[in-house]
C-alpha cells in the first residue's frame, strides 16, 4: 500500500493552547513554539559562545565574531558608519531570520518563515523603523525621499511610482522569504513522497526509488543555501532601506 503524503501539511498550524483575547484568536501554536525555540537557541548559541571569551577562539565563539563581524560590515557597506546605531536591530533580524530557516529544514519542525504573517509583520517592522528613522533625522524633508533628481515636468510621473514603489516595500519583502521557504519545503515533501511511493512499490519501482533519493539530497543542500542567502537578503535591504532613511539618495 503507498503512503500517500500531502506537501502543504507540514504549513498547517496546530494549536496547542488555544486562547481568544478580545475576539481575536490568540492561541499558543506549533508557529508560536518554534519561535520561541529560535529566540532561545539564538540567545543560548550567542551567550554560551562568548562566556569564556579567548585570545585562541573556541568554534562557537569564532561562529558568533564572524556573524558579528559579518552583519556590522553589511551594514558599513550598505548605510555607513551612520548605520551602526541599527546594529542591534539589523544583527536580531538576521539572527532570526537565519535560525527560523535552518530549524525548519531539521525533520518534524515547523518553518516559521514559510508562514506570510510572520515574514509581513517582521517586513513591517522594518519599514515602520525606517519611516520613523526618517522623520526623527530629517523631518519633514524625508518626504523628498520620493523625490527623485529628474525634470520637473516628469516628476508628475516619476512620484506617484516612488510613493507606491516605497508603499508595496513590506509585501515585496515578505513575499520573497516566504516564497522561497514555502517553494522549497514543497518541493523536499513532494520529492520525499516519489522515495516512498517508489521504495514501497516493490520490484524494479524500489530500485527507481535512488534518482529522486539523490535528487533529494541536492535539493536539501540547495535549500540550507538558499536558507542563508534568504536571511542575508532580508538583513541587506533592511541595510539599504535604512540608508535611504538615513541619507535621502543624496537629498540635502
Amino acid at each position: 500500500m503507498a503512503v500517500q503524503l500531502n506537501p502543504m501539511e507540514q504549513f498547517e498550524l496546530k494549536r496547542f493552547i488555544p486562547l481568544h483575547l478580545f475576539g481575536y484568536d490568540v492561541s499558543f501554536t506549533n508557529q508560536s513554539l518554534m519561535m520561541v525555540i529560535v529566540v532561545v537557541a539564538v540567545s543560548l548559541f550567542l551567550t554560551l559562545a562568548m562566556s569564556r571569551r579567548s585570545l585562541v577562539p573556541s568554534r562557537a565563539q569564532s561562529m558568533a565574531e564572524l556573524s558579528y563581524e559579518f552583519v556590522a560590515n553589511m551594514i558599513n557597506a550598505a548605510a555607513g558608519e551612520d548605520g551602526l546605531v541599527f546594529f542591534p536591530f539589523v544583527f536580531t533580524i538576521f539572527m532570526f531570520v537565519l535560525f527560523c530557516n535552518f530549524f525548519g529544514l531539521v525533520p518534524w519542525t515547523f518553518t516559521v518563515t514559510s508562514q506570510i504573517a510572520v515574514t509581513f509583520a517582521l517586513a513591517a517592522v522594518v519599514i515602520l523603523t525606517v519611516v520613523v528613522t526618517g522623520f526623527v533625522k530629517h523631518g519633514i524633508k524625508f518626504l523628498m525621499l520620493f523625490v527623485p533628481k529628474a525634470p520637473i515636468y516628469l516628476l508628475i510621473l516619476l512620484v506617484p511610482i516612488e510613493i507606491v514603489s516605497f508603499l508595496t516595500r513590506p509585501i515585496s519583502l515578505s513575499v520573497r522569504l516566504f516564497a522561497n521557504m514555502l517553494a522549497g519545503h514543497t518541493m523536499l515533501q513532494v520529492f520525499a513522497g516519489f522515495i516512498i511511493a517508489l521504495g514501497t512499490a516493490g520490484g524494479i519501482l524500489s530500485a527507481l526509488s535512488i534518482a529522486p533519493l539523490l535528487l533529494l539530497i541536492a535539493i536539501m543542500a540547495l535549500e540550507v543555501l538558499v536558507a542563508a542567502l534568504q536571511a542575508y537578503v532580508f538583513a541587506i535591504l533592511t541595510c539599504i532601506y535604512l540608508n535611504e532613511a538615513l541619507h535621502l539618495h543624496d537629498h540635502h
